[in-house]
């Protein structure tokens, strides 16, 4: 059973955007603690950027900060991963994760219990 879905993969050039988008969960949603995650070939999975469901705080990773922003729509049961300046490094593909709210180590995919069956982003130079 799929519980998270990603969407708006694909691929662009070098300093450009793309939106990921992010759904599940409907009943728990506004609770959860929400992540992307990033696995490229050969990389381990790399943490990208988490919003807490009771508070919206965000964190973002040191490597994307200032280019990818994250937030999310409750009431629509959706998280999103806006990319800007991208890349080619930041070729991978994107995991959406739905996690306990209060998680210390948000940036551990041990952290996480739910998670989408990813969506691929390639950025080319």
């Amino acid at each position: 059973q799929v519980e998270l879905v990603e969407s708006g993969g694909g691929s662009v050039q070098a300093g450009g955007s793309l939106t990921l988008s992010c759904t599940g969960l409907t009943r728990t949603f506004s609770s959860r603690n929400m992540a992307w995650f990033r696995l490229a070939p050969g990389k381990e999975r790399q943490f990208v950027a988490r919003v807490t469901g009771s508070t919206g705080d965000t964190y973002v990773a040191n490597n994307v900060k200032g280019r990818f922003t994250i937030s999310r729509d409750n009431a629509r049961y959706m998280v999103y991963l806006q990319m800007t300046s991208l890349e080619p490094e930041d070729s991978a593909i994107y995991y959406c994760a739905a996690g306990d709210d209060s998680a210390s180590e948000f940036f551990l995919a041990r952290s996480y219990d739910y998670w989408g069956q990813g969506t691929q982003v390639t950025v080319s130079s």
